[in-house]
């Protein structure tokens, strides 16, 4: 794919100080440019390197002003960070509008797809699936029977997708995550081994989800486990049955959340923390890496360690955790010089 300066700045409103035709067809950082690539500068920092890149199209503020001739090819814009953003996101539909049916692949003939579809090769799609408009299933995707998932929807290589789960509009999936596996459900019997609890509910994501990859989502014992609109997930979480989170809340990768667990709006949790189960934690709460919840957490808190507690309760206590050597030999020789 070629992209002119002047179709670049027309999707961008931006103004092209240079050449107007000339082309580029990939992307780049700026200190790595090369002929026929787009970059951008946003961060002062790296102002040096626009003197010196060989990126053939620069998309910077409107306030810069070059201290030297250039020789890269700019469009000038309100915001050059948000500018790029909207590139890449334009540059990432473009490459993944993908249509059509590859072959081999199993649809069943009660299952029904809408208009612009794309289902890559060796993809399986059971009985009574409903698949909406725009859906991009890429190669190798399992999808279970009476799976339902809506419009604009990216599932990635891989994927699978288990029986009665609901996927949203806008949702992307990536791949290798596992949506809709069993609940871990065992109870123990008199001979000391453990019985499975059967799990017969399902999962649902609301609209504009984002899954991981690698990422597992359990589907309930009874009812649903589920993912509220807005909700972005890390890769290689775990989140187990009968979990629900809140609308906008974000996860980093490699934490662990048990089973009926309510998670709030527009939470904030950072990597490898660890969360019970049957516990609620509320709106607004901010959870540092390798945190460990075990209690009911209240809106708006800031929680850090295992078990967590309050974050600047956490940084006051830290400065005597790593003190602590010294403070017990100073204890000591009080001790000591008491009885001399």
């Amino acid at each position: 794919m070629k992209f002119t300066a002047q179709q670049i700045a027309g999707i961008l409103e931006g103004d092209v100080i240079g050449n107007p035709d000339i082309e580029v067809h990939k992307l780049s950082k700026i200190e790595e440019g090369f002929e026929g690539s787009l970059t951008f500068l946003a961060n002062p920092k790296y102002t040096q390197h626009i003197y010196s890149t060989k990126a053939s199209i620069t998309i910077v503020n409107k306030t810069f002003v070059p201290e030297t001739k250039l020789k890269t090819t700019l469009i000038k814009v309100d915001d050059a960070y948000l500018a790029f953003s909207k590139i890449l996101e334009y540059y990432n539909s473009v490459k993944l509008n993908k249509t059509g049916i590859e072959q081999p692949s199993f649809i069943a003939n009660s299952s029904k797809y809408g208009d612009h579809v794309y289902i890559g090769a060796f993809s399986y799609i059971g009985e009574h699936v409903t698949i909406g408009n725009n859906v991009k299933i890429f190669p190798n995707v399992y999808i279970g029977d009476h799976v339902a998932i809506g419009d604009n929807t990216v599932i990635f290589a891989g994927t699978k997708i288990y029986s009665e789960c609901v996927i949203g509009s806008n949702c992307v999936i990536n791949s290798g995550a596992i949506i809709g596996a069993d609940g871990f459900g065992f109870t123990p019997n008199n001979n000391g081994e453990y019985s499975k609890v059967p799990q017969t509910g399902n999962v649902v994501l609301e609209d504009f989800v984002d899954v991981g990859a690698a990422t597992t989502i359990d589907r309930a014992t009874l009812g649903s486990t589920i993912i509220r609109r807005g909700v972005k997930l890390d890769n290689q979480i775990q989140i187990a049955h009968n979990v629900e989170i809140g609308k906008n809340t974000v996860i980093a990768a490699q934490t662990g959340i048990a089973g009926s667990t309510k998670i709030g709006e527009n939470c904030q949790i950072g990597g490898q923390v660890g969360i019970v189960g049957h516990i609620i934690i509320g709106n607004n709460v901010k959870i540092q890496a390798q945190s460990g919840i075990g209690r009911n957490v209240k809106d708006g808190e800031i929680l850090q360690g295992s078990p967590a507690l309050a974050y600047a309760d956490y940084n006051k206590s830290y400065v005597h955790f790593k003190n602590l050597p010294k403070i017990v030999k100073d204890i000591n020789d009080l001790e000591k010089n008491k009885w001399e």
